[in-house]
């Protein structure tokens, strides 16, 4: 019996039968249960009408939500694997005394396959990076579709899982329909499945860039002028800018500058790269997630579902540069 097997017997014992043996599978799926959990919070804080905002630095609002949504992530995890290495982009919370004992793992994950690499690992292995609110500043604004939870998982340096959620999404167009789903969950894993969505392969042509749409400086609007696209879409968040990848409603997410952290794009990367994309820096080279990497992605962000359409926006941004 593998390692990972094994440890696994004794969270049997601690949180009932599991469905997967594996410990990989089984802290993606209780991932996506905390991401979506910390998805209503972030509604409750909303609709309360009290976001309690502090600026953390310039244009850098964090809101009571944000605040809640961590501390439920945490807790969630730390509760069921307590050796995880967990960074969140509130930094330390402290401890909560939060009754977590109903958030079950997602069963719809725990179907999943676990890729051989990710048999063996134990939780001391992970770095788990949580954004429990990406968008704050559309959030503050009533852009609330702009806004999604975020979880990472990294080993070795490498991102592996990830899971976005999307806590104002609705599978209904019409705004009297009362029987509408709010919320919706995608996660991913390199080398093995990715749920919750539809990816469409997006035609090259007629390029489409997703980028910022709180926090553009020269070197942005010079990139993408350099691109020539045929239209922008300025939007927030990092993981609603890969999602609008994933959906073929744009082609490619640039942010050629300093700014985005790692909590903003370890889960990403990984959904992106197991629909078959590619997430990098703007010179091409992956980001590494250990837990002492420094936090800033210094490099700015170039990802694309097409790999054709990233090595041809990676041309020409360091073709001008």
């Amino acid at each position: 019996m593998t390692v990972g097997r094994l440890l696994l017997s004794a969270y049997k014992g601690r949180f009932g039968k599991m469905a997967n043996n594996y410990l990989y599978v089984n802290i993606l799926a209780t991932a996506v249960t905390a991401a979506e959990r910390a998805g209503e919070v972030i509604r409750q804080v909303m609709s309360s009408g009290n976001l309690d905002i502090v600026l953390k630095g310039v244009n850098d609002p964090q809101t009571a939500a944000d605040r809640s949504a961590q501390i439920t992530i945490t807790s969630i995890l730390k509760n069921r694997f307590p050796k995880l290495t967990i960074i969140g982009e509130e930094g330390d919370m402290g401890e909560h005394e939060i009754d977590t004992s109903e958030f079950k793992p997602s069963e719809l994950v725990l179907n999943d396959p676990c890729p051989k690499e990710l048999q063996n690992i134990q939780e001391e292995d992970l770095v788990i990076w949580v954004d429990p609110l990406d968008g704050t500043n559309e959030f503050t604004q009533g852009l609330v579709e702009n806004a999604t939870v975020m979880i990472g998982l990294a080993l070795n340096g490498l991102s592996v899982g990830g899971v976005i959620h999307q806590p104002y999404w609705s599978d209904k167009l019409e705004e009297d329909d009362c029987d509408k789903k709010l919320g919706r969950t995608i996660w991913g894993t390199v080398g093995g499945n990715i749920g919750g969505i539809e990816v469409n392969m997006p035609n090259p042509e007629n390029l489409i860039i997703t980028t910022t749409r709180s926090h553009s400086n020269k070197a942005v609007e010079d990139g993408i002028k350099a691109l020539g696209a045929s239209e922008v879409l300025r939007v927030g968040g990092a993981g609603y800018k890969v999602l609008l990848l994933l959906e073929s409603k744009a082609h490619c997410y640039v942010f050629p500058t300093p700014g985005s952290k790692r909590w903003d794009i370890c889960g990403p990367e990984a959904i992106l790269t197991a629909a078959g994309g590619i997430l990098t820096d703007t010179k091409g080279n992956k980001y590494d997630y250990s837990k002492d990497t420094p936090h800033l992605n210094s490099e700015g962000v170039l990802a694309a579902l097409n790999p054709d359409i990233h090595k041809r926006c990676l041309e020409i941004l360091n073709s001008y540069a």
